[in-house]
């Protein structure tokens, strides 16, 4: 999937909806890393995102990908994203990149529930 170029350095990378974590350092490099290798899919017609990441630099957004792995889309938002880029893309959310991407998700989200 492509991904706006950042114009100021990442500080962070967002868990967005399903926790409040936050990756950084290793972890953000690895998500934005596993985005970046998602293949293009064949987008269904549903777009209900249930996960997105936020890309920020130390005091602003610069990005955000919200996710619908049930129907391979996202949604590309934020200043930093070329007019090309925004709007809804294909992703294959069954591909290697794809379900590690969710895979993190899912631990994000079973460790905010068991902190709760």
């Amino acid at each position: 999937m492509p991904l706006p170029l950042a114009a100021a350095p990442i500080e962070f990378v967002e868990a967005v909806r399903v926790t409040a974590d936050v990756w950084v350092e290793d972890e953000a490099r690895h998500v934005l890393g596993l985005l970046g290798e998602v293949p293009e899919g064949e987008r269904a017609r549903c777009f209900v995102p249930g996960h997105a990441v936020r890309a920020h630099s130390a005091h602003e957004v610069l990005f955000e990908v919200a996710l619908r792995f049930r129907c391979d889309g996202a949604l590309l938002l934020g200043p930093l994203v070329p007019a090309e880029l925004r709007g809804i893309q294909a992703f294959d959310a069954g591909s290697a990149p794809g379900r590690e991407l969710l895979r993190r998700f899912q631990e994000a989200a079973a460790t905010a529930g068991r902190s709760r």
